[in-house]
């Protein structure tokens, strides 16, 4: 682990991502549905109030139904608070990791409570710095995107004096090294026959809007698929490999325009017309098992027509995990520390 040396300030960490209800009710769906749509949706297009809320109608009906019926329970927030503790926990255990500097680690939701708003909200008071985490690799207007459009709705322009927001961690070495372990420790020893195949599953995005041109917003197209590019090139060149090949899977939303064409149905079904008689499936494109991967996307896995299947989760509260990324974390800060120089006050705490 790499220390930073940072001055001796309060900061709050905040490890952010989407949420999704824990107990399932439509009175828990509803405001989490309306939530969705004006903070994402607004990313393309705006809505009437009365659209929106027809809209979270319809969707909080159509996952209730589809949930209960197939008795799924969303896992997404209570692995992000096991996350958040396996953080919390590392900068207690390495305490060099904040230097002088006192760290309080937090979770946050987008789409539940506690609200990322109103964690910012609450950070303002007691913190020099609040460092947002979007739990989610590769960046987007639909993904991490919201840290940074609600940032600036509360705290204005002037945020950069009070917050940062984390990009980019798909780029990380020790992060694929920690993939490629993750992945290979979950397939075991067992040899399957036949020729078999991977898909990597990540969250899909608009390559064209409803006019047919290029989204004015910041898409993550082009690193959604370098991400790709990186990972399927080292998993194949890795000695514990016994893939023949790998395919991409976007997971795809159906407004707003043309989405990713390279989906998990299509990923599937070219390994089943193309005769392999293993397939796995691994959401690389998160970090936390949520309902679009270990219900949606497993179950178009299990519904397939190939003879052995295997769903590899994602990296959830692995101890390692945690370990790397409160090790970015304190890289973090140094740099918000910086920011702090550069744009806000420069008193420190004593």
């Amino acid at each position: 682990m790499v220390a930073y040396p940072v001055r001796k300030r309060r900061y709050t960490v905040v490890l952010v991502t989407y949420g999704e209800v824990e107990k399932l009710s439509v009175r828990a769906l509803w405001p989490s549905s309306r939530k969705i749509v004006e903070v994402v949706t607004r990313q393309i297009v705006q809505l009437p109030k009365l659209l929106i809320y027809m809209l979270a109608d319809y969707r909080s009906a159509k996952h209730y139904l589809d949930w209960k019926l197939n008795r799924y329970r969303s896992r997404l927030v209570e692995i992000n608070r096991k996350q958040t503790k396996g953080v919390a926990d590392e900068f207690r255990r390495h305490p060099e990791l904040a230097g002088e500097s006192a760290v309080e680690v937090t979770d946050a939701y987008y789409f539940v409570p506690p609200f990322l708003e109103e964690v910012i909200e609450k950070a303002q008071g007691r913190s020099d710095g609040i460092l947002v985490v979007p739990m989610i690799p590769v960046e987007s207007a639909f993904s991490c995107g919201p840290a940074c459009q609600m940032a600036g709705d509360l705290l204005g322009e002037g945020h950069l004096g009070l917050l940062r927001v984390v990009r980019g961690l798909w780029k990380d070495e020790e992060l694929h090294r920690l993939y490629l372990d993750h992945l290979f420790e979950s397939l075991g020893s067992i040899e399957k026959p036949g020729r078999k195949g991977l898909v990597l599953v990540i969250h899909g995005t608009i390559v064209r809007n409803r006019r047919g041109e290029r989204p004015s917003v910041f898409t993550g197209l082009d690193e959604t698929f370098e991400f790709y590019r990186i990972m399927r090139d080292k998993i194949m060149a890795d000695p514990r490999n016994s893939f023949d090949e790998i395919k991409i899977g976007c997971l795809n939303h159906s407004r707003g325009g043309e989405w990713t064409p390279e989906t998990v149905e299509r990923a599937i079904a070219e390994f089943e017309q193309e005769g392999f008689e293993s397939v796995a499936m691994f959401p690389f494109g998160y970090f936390a098992d949520n309902s679009e991967t270990d219900y949606e996307s497993k179950k178009l896995l299990d519904h397939s027509s190939v003879a052995h299947k295997h769903y590899i989760s994602c990296i959830n509260d692995s101890p390692a995990f945690a370990r790397w990324l409160a090790s970015k974390i304190a890289g973090e800060l140094g740099v918000l520390e910086l920011q702090l120089r550069a744009f806000g006050a420069d008193e420190t705490q004593e």
